[in-house]
């Protein structure tokens, strides 16, 4: 596949980076940097209790992270007091869900998770400093918390409205849309030039294996054209063309095309200089969501609002991006980017990728694999493996 990179699909690195770290102004410490709490947040709902709640899950894993366990155990002790029965929290958001989606139950499967939660951090805070039966307890108040922010995952999107689609031109009809979310899977093995496994914190890896979830409720046409491409099999046996310490990007193909020239290019926006259809830019700014189009044609400065906030940010290891041509905002085909660059660095709103690019969606398991992705490497196998009933084909 092309080696050859199309530099002018993004910004240069050493650019983004001076003036992230120019507009940075030390606020990076309280950026949300975890993929699975920006995808809750991003979920077309709007129930405050619920947010309130992640908040406060969110927190427990913060607390632990940082060894303040009596904080940890007031966030469990917290949490408890919203999930009790009759209590008009509690209330609120049950009737904020579906009928199909049985919030009740999930409600109570949170019960023995956070007494377990509990009892292991209570563990933690008997046994000695360092020790394997602080490790052991730790280790285990963090399975139960990972079992718990799942439960709360499904609770808020049991929240999200009954046949919810994100609104979007009737000039874009002759493109896909993905109407909700999707996951995919990419499998990567290194290439003939590079070291034959992924060398991952002192762990080799035969393959890099990495869980997507695609967001067709921030980014409809976005997403709509990654998942039609994957389920083309676009990807496959295409090699990484980009991996600079900043981004790894791929979905340049073999040939003088830059994307992809196998359908038909949409009216509205037109065809690259090789005949690939072109997508437009989509933006979508964190005020207008729920309910609103996104912005699409022009960035979130070139509509007069810059600064804003976007509904998926930059923030995480393994954010994906769709790369297009700095200066012309309907060039973006095929190509596409994992953001590696230091979060702290990048608060939302305030760096060159934030309103300019769309992220239609973060790397949710797997992501530790991008730092050792080297240009050359090849993605053996690219599928579809969730919601692929929500492409909507023109």
């Amino acid at each position: 596949q092309n080696n050859n990179n199309n530099n002018n699909m993004m910004p240069s690195s050493s650019s983004i980076v001076a003036m992230a770290k120019e507009k940075a102004s030390g606020s990076g410490a309280r950026v949300n940097k975890d993929a699975d709490s920006l995808l809750r947040l991003g979920l077309p709902i709007t129930n405050k209790e619920v947010r309130k709640l992640q908040t406060d899950i969110e927190n427990i894993n913060i607390d632990l992270g940082s060894k303040r366990k009596a904080a940890a155990l007031d966030g469990v002790k917290k949490v408890k007091t919203q999930l009790v029965s009759n209590n008009k929290a509690l209330t609120s958001m049950v009737n904020a869900c579906r009928p199909d989606a049985k919030c009740e139950t999930l409600v109570q499967n949170m019960d023995p998770l956070l007494s377990e939660l509990s009892l292991k951090i209570a563990a933690s805070q008997d046994a000695f400093t360092g020790s394997e039966q602080e490790r052991t307890a730790i280790d285990g108040a963090y399975k139960a918390w990972n079992t718990l922010q799942q439960e709360l995952t499904n609770l808020e999107e049991g929240m999200v409205p009954a046949g919810y689609r994100t609104p979007v031109p009737s000039e874009y009809s002759d493109l896909p849309q993905l109407q909700g979310r999707a996951t995919v899977e990419f499998v990567i093995k290194k290439g003939p030039d590079t070291v034959g496994v992924f060398n991952i914190n002192g762990n080799n890896y035969p393959e890099a294996k990495m869980t997507m979830v695609i967001d067709g409720y921030v980014a409809p046409i976005t997403g709509g054209n990654f998942i039609e491409l994957v389920q083309k099999g676009f990807y496959n046996n295409m090699n990484i063309q980009r991996s600079d310490g900043f981004v790894v990007q791929t979905g340049d193909p073999d040939g003088e095309a830059v994307g992809y020239t196998g359908g038909t290019p949409s009216k509205a926006v037109g065809a690259g200089p090789k005949g690939e259809r072109l997508v437009p830019l989509e933006i979508m700014p964190l005020k207008d969501y729920p309910g609103q189009e996104a912005l699409y044609e022009r960035n979130i400065d070139e509509d007069g609002r810059g600064g804003e906030a976007t509904v998926l940010p930059f923030s995480s290891y393994g954010a994906m991006g769709w790369a297009r041509e700095e200066y012309s905002p309907n060039s973006g085909s095929s190509q596409f980017f994992w953001l590696l660059f230091d979060s702290d660095l990048t608060p939302a709103g305030k760096n060159l990728l934030d309103g300019n690019y769309p992220c239609f969606g973060y790397v949710v398991k797997g992501a530790d694999f991008l730092q050792d992705v080297k240009e050359g490497d090849i993605i053996t196998s690219a599928k579809v493996t969730q919601g692929v009933n929500n492409l909507k084909l023109p």
